[in-house]
């Protein structure tokens, strides 16, 4: 398993170094003078000499790129050329509202998804199916956005004052305070990398409230998810369940499946035990795309509900020519969808053995 882990760590490397190169290229070649789009009127020709200079822009693009690869291998990602912040910092703050949006979302998908496809496969052609397999149409069908208008008009305006009444927007209610990590556990004193590690786990709010124990506002957090969550994940929750259904369709199909039932096996075994795992490896594919997918909506989701997260960053940096932070986060997100794709590698390895033992 450990050869098999290392493998496919090896293979990532490539593809990250690749996603480094296209993205470092890119923000280059854009059209327009980084410098113009960052200060504006106060761009002279005096101000962009000494802009360009540093921040390497006056080299040769193939001498920016062993440059910025040797800042990157100090774990340096540089400043933000329109916040003149380090890049560390805003990662800190905007990166945990995604990870924390997507992570849900590809929960909510995952487990209601799974659960629609297993329901309908079982009860093919009945009216369990053909509802399931018509609200997947229609999920797949509704844009992020026009989905994410509809649940805060139904759940926010039409339910106001019941129980059913859902926050429209934002991560806390006005007013609402709480405490960071190292507030709560008295670790103020701490500095370097346990400290930002801690302060970015502090931004993911429902994580943080959950250990803390501050469950007020833990509830408040995870109302305000709510919708935000069904937004996001819905096209994927649809994506989910199509797949799950047609995959186990096909390995109920299978002659080692008759076989077992010949034997007078019972179908909870059967489909506990060796159709269900099988019909996995396909649903297990796609959920790892799905998180692709989900980090792409994201940006019109925070955008709706008024979540400062990596989409809304990305778009704000695309904007002011912010290339460095554009770069970083590029990078960040490449991270994180190349440990998704380790995950579901080996999550192969452990539902079929053969292709561990491969």
């Amino acid at each position: 398993m450990i050869q098999f882990i290392i493998r496919r760590l090896l293979v990532s490397i490539p593809a990250l170094f690749g996603v480094i190169f296209v993205v470092f290229v890119l923000a280059r070649l854009l059209p327009g003078d980084p410098c113009v789009a960052a200060l504006g009127e106060r761009a002279t020709e005096a101000i962009c000499i000494d802009f360009n200079e540093r921040y390497g822009l006056n080299e040769p693009i193939p001498i920016q790129f062993v440059l910025y690869l040797g800042q990157l291998a100090r774990f340096d990602l540089g400043d933000s050329i329109a916040q003149g912040r380090p890049v560390t910092d805003i990662l800190i703050e905007r990166l945990p509202t995604t990870i924390e949006l997507a992570f849900y979302a590809l929960l909510f998908a995952s487990i209601v998804g799974i659960t629609l496809g297993l329901a309908a496969a079982l009860r093919r052609n009945s009216k369990t199916d053909v509802s399931t397999m018509v609200g997947a149409t229609l999920g797949v069908s509704i844009p992020i956005f026009v989905l994410a208008l509809l649940l805060q008009y139904v759940f926010a305006v039409l339910a106001r004052g019941t129980i059913f009444q859902l926050p429209p927007s934002g991560r806390l209610s006005p007013g609402q305070q709480f405490d960071t990590i190292p507030e709560a556990w008295g670790l103020t004193d701490l500095e370097g990398l346990p400290r930002t590690v801690l302060d970015f786990l502090s931004n993911i709010y429902t994580f943080n409230f959950a250990i803390t124990l501050q469950l007020d506002n833990l509830v408040d957090a995870t109302q305000h998810l709510i919708l935000p969550v069904i937004a996001l994940g819905t096209i994927s929750l649809a994506i989910i369940a199509r797949i799950t259904r047609s995959s186990l369709l096909e390995v109920l199909g299978l002659d080692y499946i008759r076989t077992a039932h010949a034997k007078g096996v019972p179908d909870r075994t059967v489909i506990r035990r060796h159709a269900f795992r099988n019909a996995m490896l396909p649903v297990v594919t796609i959920i790892g795309l799905q998180l692709g997918l989900l980090l792409a909506g994201a940006v019109l989701t925070e955008t709706i509900f008024n979540l400062t997260g990596v989409g809304k960053t990305m778009f704000d940096a695309i904007q002011g020519r912010d290339f460095i932070v554009v770069q970083a986060f590029t990078i960040i997100i490449a991270l994180v969808y190349l440990t998704m794709n380790l995950v579901v590698d080996i999550s192969y390895a452990f539902l079929d053995p053969r292709i561990r033992l491969d």
